[in-house]
């Protein structure tokens, strides 16, 4: 029992540890130092579109500086979008950062940046629906084909999907609805063998993974999660290391409009100076709601990595220092995806919404979010769990009553 209770409090530990290292950056980063007459805590929302100078030679100075974060005009950014980026790189690591207007535009910006006609990608069958869509049509019709290769494939078995085109490896570590986590390191190595760039959503491990650690050429961020934190903003980030690569990202962004609007990056820089406090309580409220719900009766398998039969448990343990409050629940095979709906209809403490990353917790049934070509479905209906900051305790009595659905449901049948 004392056994018991050491590896629950170890375990505790280590999917909270990683949020708290980042707490003392988070309050500090992308802030002025206060001046002798006084500052204001927050840096103030500077809206625009336009760009005065002094003279000619002044403007084409300027223009001249596109890959420091300078700008001549609004479409380029404005100073709340490049404070922006300077946390953001500083909490992926990165030498730079391009904030764009949404999550899903952060995944295609780098695939329209690193893919050519001709070309082919590689990307996991858990991708995210939205970029499978984007590779789907958008990229085939400008000429790039696309193979999907099962998440927790071999180096052995990526070998074998790489063509002699192959210019991109794509990489979503865990998969937003099935939480498959890569062997990140081996995938950049093997996309490195055959000269193509790794690129990555990281989403899920914003500051408890370090991608360009592990080999990542490109991270991806939907800010519209974890930073933005309050649900009221979208917004994207996409993240380099090498020189040259930023030159091509920030070429392809400033030829593509893309940027971000400055109220959108001021509650996203708010945000993130809470970042750390909220996702540790949150991380101990969802591995005890997931603890809870592996007991139960109803439940076949728990896609938290936590636990040691999560897909790709160890390679959580090797290379994150924390967990999300993410996480997903398979449901036993001998219930149907309409006692799943009920069931969840049933909940009264979780919204039901397509994103994550709020103060509120959230459920969403995974039925057509989980497209598989080449990975062997999971054995019954699934459901994503996304744990925010109430009681868990709440939370846990919530879930309890909205089970007897599930039960009412096989009574009935019976």
């Amino acid at each position: 029992m004392r056994h018991k209770q050491y590896q629950e409090e170890a375990m505790l530990e280590r999917v909270s540890q990683g949020w708290r290292t980042l707490a003392t950056m988070l309050v500090e980063a992308g802030r002025e130092k206060a001046r002798e007459n006084g500052s204001f805590v927050n840096p103030p929302l500077e809206r625009g579109s336009t760009v005065l100078f002094p003279s000619v030679s002044a403007m084409q100075k300027q223009g001249q500086r596109l890959y420091e974060h300078e700008t001549i005009y609004g479409a380029m950014g404005s100073p709340n979008q490049h404070r922006l980026e300077q946390v953001v790189a500083t909490i992926e690591g990165a030498s730079h950062t391009q904030v764009v207007c949404s999550g899903l535009a952060a995944c295609a910006l780098p695939l329209l940046t690193f893919l050519a006609h001709g070309g082919h990608c590689l990307m996991p069958d858990s991708v995210y629906g939205p970029t499978r869509r984007f590779a789907n049509t958008i990229l085939k019709r400008f000429g790039v084909s696309t193979t999907y290769y099962p998440p927790l494939a071999t180096a052995e078995e990526i070998s074998t999907l790489i063509q002699s085109n192959t210019q991109v490896l794509f990489s979503e570590s865990p998969g937003s609805h099935t939480f498959e986590f890569q062997d990140v390191a081996m995938l950049a190595a093997v996309a490195h063998e055959n000269g193509a760039k790794l690129i990555m959503d990281n989403t899920w491990g914003i500051g408890i993974f370090k991608p360009f650690e592990h080999g990542v050429d490109v991270s991806i961020q939907a800010l519209t999660k974890f930073p933005g934190g309050h649900s009221d903003a979208i917004l994207g980030a996409v993240s380099v290391q090498e020189e040259e690569d930023w030159h091509s990202l920030r070429d392809a962004a400033v030829q593509l409009g893309q940027m971000a609007g400055p109220d959108a990056c001021w509650l996203t820089l708010r945000g993130l100076r809470t970042m750390a406090v909220r996702l540790e309580h949150q991380a101990i409220s969802a591995y005890r709601v997931a603890s809870w719900l592996k007991k139960r009766p109803e439940v076949a398998q728990l896609l938290h990595p936590a636990f040691e039969d999560s897909p790709g448990h160890e390679f959580w343990m090797r290379d994150f220092s924390g967990a999300a409050p993410l996480f997903g629940v398979v449901f036993k095979p001998d219930y149907t995806y309409q006692d799943l709906e009920r069931m969840v209809d049933a909940l009264k403490r979780f919204g039901i919404g397509a994103s994550w990353g709020g103060y509120e917790s959230l459920v969403l049934p995974s039925l057509g979010s989980v497209t598989r070509n080449v990975s062997k479905p999971f054995p019954g209906p699934m459901c994503r769990f996304y744990i925010g900051l109430e009681n868990w305790q709440d939370l846990v009595a919530d879930i309890e009553h909205a089970f007897h659905s599930l039960s009412t449901s096989k009574m009935v049948q019976n």
